[in-house]
C-alpha cells in the first residue's frame, strides 16, 4: 500500500495521479513580438485550447486518473502555510520577476495582495499589465525599463507544460532550475506546494535536487525508466553536470543505481529527451530518427556508483538499444520511429509531438491525434493508443507527456 503523495518508479506503471494546469489568459496574453523572450512559435486560440485540453483530463479520468490541477494546489498551498508563507511567495515572485524593492514593487505587491489567493495566483500566472494599474512610473523608472514594453510582470504561456517545473522520481522529486528566464519563476508554484500544501507538506518526500542552483535541469528530459533506473537528456534544456548532480543524491539515498545520459541535439524542435523518445511498455520506446546516427548510434553515458560516495563510474557507448536492454535486463526490444521512419512525415509529426507520448499503463498511451501516421504504426506494434485533441495544445510544442507530471503510479508486478 503506497501512502506517500508522490510515488512514481516507472514511466509506465499505471497512472493513478497526475498534475495538470488548464490553459488559461497566460497563452494569449502576448503578442508576436513577445513570442521569442517567450518561447512560442504562435498564439494558441484559448477557447479551443481549453477544450483540448479538459479532453486530455477527461480521458486521463476515464481511464482512472486522479487529476489535479497546478493553479488550484498553488493557491491552496499559500492558505494552508498561512499569511507570512503568502507574503514570502510573494515578494520571491516579485523578486524574480525583477523587483526586489522600489516603487513598482510595492505597487505590484499592494495591488496582488487586494486579490484573494486563487486570483492572486492566477493573476501571477496570466501576466500583470502595465495598464491595469493606475500608477505611472517614474521618468527615471520609466528610462530606465522599456517603456512601450506592456508588461510589468510576464506572463507564464509555458505553464500548462506541468512537466518541466519538476519531475517525480521514487518518493520524491527534483525542483528545477529552468533554463530560460521565461520559465524560471515556474518552479516556485512546485516548490511552495510540496512545502506547504496539505497533502505534500511534512510527507517525508525527497528533493533530489532544488531549484537553488546554477545549472539547468528540465523535467522534459527525467524519464524513470524502472525503481532503479532513469535516463536523463543531455540537451537544450539539461546540462551534463546537473545529471551527475541529481545521480549522486539519488545514488546517496534511493534504490536508484544507473542513470543513462543520451545526448540530443541542442534546438527548439528536439528541445527535450521526451520530444525525441519515450517509454510506453516494458520493452517498446518510441523514438524519432533524427536522432540516431549511422547505424543508428547515439552518445550515451552509463552513470553507476563510483568508489567513494560523492564518486561516479560512467561509461560511454553509442547502440542506444544495447544500452537499454543491459540497464533493464531485456532480451530484446521494440524502438519505434516516429512517422514509421519516413523523413518528411517523421519530421513533420515529431514538430508536433509525436514521440510525446504518455503510458497510462503498459502497453496503453495517450498520444496527439494529429500524428496519425505515428499512432497507426503504435497500433501495428500492439499498443492501445488513445488520441486526444491537439490543433490548438500543440501550437506550444509539446504533446501529452509534456503536458502532464504524474505524481502517483502503481509499481510494476
Amino acid at each position: 500500500m503506497m501512502t506517500t503523495p508522490i510515488h512514481v518508479t516507472s514511466e509506465i506503471g499505471k497512472l493513478k495521479t497526475v498534475m495538470l494546469k488548464r490553459p488559461d489568459v497566460e497563452v494569449e496574453n502576448f503578442t508576436p513580438d513577445m513570442m521569442s523572450r517567450l518561447l512560442f512559435d504562435d498564439i494558441p486560440y484559448l477557447p479551443i485550447a481549453q477544450q483540448e485540453h479538459d479532453n486530455f483530463a477527461k480521458v486521463l479520468r476515464e481511464n482512472g486518473t486522479e487529476v489535479l490541477y497546478l493553479e488550484k494546489l498553488s493557491a491552496e498551498a499559500l492558505d494552508d502555510g498561512g499569511e507570512e508563507v503568502k507574503l514570502n511567495f510573494l515578494q520571491q515572485m516579485l523578486t524574480e520577476s525583477g523587483y526586489m524593492a522600489g516603487t513598482i514593487h510595492d505597487v505590484l505587491k499592494e495591488y496582488l495582495l487586494s486579490l484573494d489567493t486563487q486570483a492572486m495566483v492566477n493573476k501571477i500566472m496570466g501576466g500583470v499589465r502595465k495598464d491595469e494599474l493606475d500608477f505611472t512610473p517614474s521618468d527615471l523608472v520609466s528610462a530606465a525599463e522599456d517603456s512601450d514594453y506592456p508588461f510589468f510582470m510576464d506572463p507564464m504561456p509555458n505553464l500548462y507544460f506541468t512537466r518541466d517545473p519538476a519531475a517525480s522520481i521514487g518518493d520524491g522529486l527534483s525542483i528545477n532550475h529552468m533554463t530560460f528566464a521565461a520559465r524560471q519563476r515556474e518552479s516556485l508554484f512546485m516548490e511552495t506546494i510540496i512545502k506547504y500544501h496539505h497533502r505534500f507538506a511534512n510527507k517525508g518526500l525527497n528533493v533530489w535536487r532544488d531549484r537553488n542552483h546554477t545549472t539547468r535541469i528540465e523535467g522534459g528530459d527525467e524519464l524513470v525508466l524502472s525503481d532503479h533506473v532513469m535516463a536523463i537528456g543531455v540537451s537544450q534544456r539539461t546540462s551534463a553536470n546537473a545529471i551527475e548532480d541529481i545521480a549522486r543524491n539519488l545514488f546517496k539515498d534511493s534504490n536508484f543505481d544507473t542513470v543513462i545520459a543520451i545526448r540530443i541535439p541542442h534546438n527548439h524542435a528536439m528541445m527535450h529527451l521526451d520530444t525525441v523518445f519515450t517509454m510506453i511498455n516494458t520493452d517498446q520506446f518510441t523514438v524519432h530518427p533524427g536522432i540516431l546516427g549511422e547505424g543508428g548510434h547515439i552518445d550515451t553515458w552509463t552513470i553507476t556508483p563510483g568508489k567513494g560516495t560523492e564518486d561516479l563510474h560512467l561509461e560511454h557507448k553509442t547502440d542506444l538499444k544495447q544500452v537499454l536492454k543491459d540497464a533493464l535486463g531485456l532480451d530484446d526490444l521494440d524502438l519505434i520511429p516516429t512517422g514509421n521512419g519516413d523523413p518528411i512525415v517523421a519530421g513533420r509529426e515529431q514538430w508536433n509531438d509525436g514521440s510525446n507520448t504518455l503510458a497510462i499503463a503498459p502497453g496503453v498511451v495517450v498520444t496527439y491525434n494529429r500524428n496519425y501516421v505515428s499512432n497507426e504504426l503504435l497500433r501495428k506494434h500492439g499498443l492501445k493508443v488513445i488520441d486526444i485533441l491537439s490543433s490548438e495544445l500543440s501550437r506550444g510544442r509539446g504533446g501529452p507527456r509534456c503536458m502532464s507530471m504524474p505524481l502517483v503510479r502503481e509499481d510494476l508486478k
